[in-house]
């Protein structure tokens, strides 16, 4: 019998032994505390336990199983609420109260629940890794579709009728050779640190529409991307993805509490439960996952978390869906490793972090994507990873190696957080390289002005950044009236464009069209503006004539069915200037 040797923590060591291979899953102690190895020597054996280690003592027994760390795939993922090795919160509450207990062994996926399932082969038929063989609504806004594991494939046998059947019933027989049939039932395992096989990449094309201005106009994200949101103590961080993940247009949110504090993720299960979806009417739980991994459950269970995050998203995409996964925080997983690192007695890199450090994030954000799936439709995996840095310092490890595997990257300012300016994201150290890759997309269902009011807007807010700098010297008086001017408009447009109001019906989402309609304005005012300055008019006069402050009031002033309205404000503004 495999016993323990030396116990570090969440590190176990089993010492003699050649029972174990590689990132196998095993039973760890009397409880049967779920561990996976993660190295093998002649002499030793490294186990990482992800629950607490309290209580073992050298001697337990150490079971291998076989099989590597899965998380289990099926009809009754969504809507729920798991730890980070997928363990089912609501059903552990029932069972052991309101604290996980050690070496609880429950099913991720409830075995009593019934589906109505509608088969969809027939006996005969040649099916292949990834085909779809079954579905059934899992909830009222997402069907369920069951699909032959990957690397599998045989001819049809046997095909149950349609009905009602439990996760673990068999619905379809796969005969794979002469002595091998294999039974298919609603669930399937997949190794949590293994990425699923796809049939190819697509170029990244569509944007994924947040309702969010600063995002969808001035930084987009598209379908299939990855993007870095890093910001202190308090900027925003939780808020912001709770925004993305209350709007955007993913069928599926998958968030991932990783180390967050226990009150956020229970503030985002009563929000999620209360909010209604605005394309369905239903509550948005019906498509959503959640992974509460909180700061006072075991370590090495949060650097399981992101891996058991993105493989259930990766299962949905295989379906045809498109996923966004919040991941919340990277930072806290950084630390997870980097303490799991030091029990390990590895050699630390910068400020302590493993060596590995950039390679684990590059492998997680890697598992991104827009991609055709093994049964031929289209689906997309879209990555917002929130970054912690300590004291705001965007120079430390995590920031810099996420920065290197992300392509928009909206940095959080404490000082917008601090005068109420939310979203916080600083439009001046903030980018995103996606903004060519959706240029055709814009065009197409938003009209090709708004890339080009969208240029013309970004470009102002430079201007202003670099005015700014002189006006700290010698005050704004001496500036002449044009760039006095550029300071007013990009003031409307931090204001009246960037700045978003979360708790207003019309300025928590607004439509890529309104967005359009905004720009349009400012821009219809700064012209006209700038060119009654070059014909003589100053400065003071123009602003006399109150649109700068009426323009910063419009997105309140408009709603967002009654776009017709823009055309009073082109029309005041436009005769106006040709009165004068």
């Amino acid at each position: 019998m495999n016993c323990i040797y030396a116990i570090n923590g969440p590190v176990v060591k089993v010492r003699d032994t050649k029972s174990f291979s590689m990132r196998e899953m095993v039973m760890v102690g009397k409880s049967k505390l779920i561990g996976e190895v993660i190295g093998v020597t002649d002499e030793m054996t490294t186990i990482q336990v992800y629950e607490g280690t309290a209580g073992l003592m050298p001697g337990d027994p150490v079971e291998p199983t076989g099989t590597p760390m899965s998380a289990t795939l099926g009809p009754g993922i969504i809507s729920n609420i798991y730890d980070g090795i997928q363990r089912p919160l609501k059903a552990m509450t029932a069972l052991s109260g309101v604290y996980v207990t050690e070496g609880s062994a429950i099913a991720a996926l409830d075995e009593e629940r019934e589906f109505d399932v509608t088969v969809t082969v027939k006996v005969g038929d040649k099916l292949h890794g990834g085909d779809i063989y079954a579905q059934c609504p899992e909830t009222p806004l997402i069907t369920h579709r069951c699909m032959v594991p990957p690397y599998t494939e045989g001819t049809v046998e046997y095909v149950a009728p349609d009905g009602k059947y439990k996760v673990n019933d068999v619905i379809v027989k796969l005969r794979i050779d002469e002595e091998t049939v294999q039974e298919l039932t609603l669930v399937q395992k997949w190794p949590i640190r293994a990425p699923r096989p796809i049939n190819k990449r697509l170029p990244i094309s569509k944007p994924l529409i947040t309702g969010q201005r600063i995002v969808d106009t001035v930084l987009p994200l598209a379908k299939g991307g990855t993007a870095a949101i890093p910001g202190g103590f308090g900027t925003g961080k939780t808020m912001t993805q709770h925004q993305l993940a209350k709007w955007c247009d993913a069928d599926i949110i998958v968030y991932i509490g990783c180390g967050e504090r226990g009150n956020e993720m229970t503030q985002v299960l009563e929000e999620f439960s209360e909010l209604i979806d605005p394309k369905s009417n239903r509550p948005l739980t019906d498509r959503t996952v959640l992974i509460a991994n909180t700061s006072n459950m075991p370590v090495a269970a949060r650097e399981a978390s992101i891996y058991t995050g993105i493989t259930l998203a990766e299962y949905y995409r295989d379906m045809g869906y498109h996923i966004a996964i919040m991941a919340d925080s990277t930072s806290r997983w950084a630390e997870a490793l980097r303490e799991i690192s030091g029990r390990l007695e590895e050699m630390p890199a910068e400020e302590g972090f493993p060596a590995y450090l950039p390679s684990r994030l590059s492998e997680f954000y890697e598992r991104a994507g827009y991609v055709e799936t093994m049964n031929g439709r289209e689906g997309s995996v879209t990555i917002i990873g929130a970054v912690s840095p300590q004291g705001s310092d965007f120079s430390e490890p995590v920031t810099q190696n996420t920065k290197r595997f992300v392509r928009c990257f909206w940095a959080l300012d404490k000082n917008l957080a601090y005068a109420r300016h939310y979203p916080a994201i600083n439009w001046n150290m903030s980018y995103s390289e996606y903004s060519d890759d959706l240029a055709e997309y814009y065009n197409e269902h938003v009209g090709e002005e708004f890339c080009r009011y969208r240029q013309e807007i970004s470009t102002l807010l430079v201007e202003e950044n670099n005015l700014m700098e002189i006006v700290k010297l010698i005050g704004a008086d001496v500036l002449p009236d044009d760039q006095k001017l550029i300071i007013e408009i990009a003031r409307v447009i931090r204001v009246g464009f960037l700045q978003q109001n979360a708790f207003h019906k019309d300025d928590t989402f607004v439509p890529l069209e309104k967005q359009k309609l905004m720009m349009k304005a400012i821009l219809l005012l700064y012209h006209n503006s700038l060119n009654a300055i070059n014909g003589g008019k100053p400065i003071s006069e123009i602003i006399s004539y109150g649109f700068f402050d009426k323009l910063i009031k419009m997105k309140y002033d408009i709603p967002n069915d009654k776009l017709e309205m823009f055309d009073e404000y082109f029309d005041m503004i436009n005769s106006k200037f040709a009165d004068d």
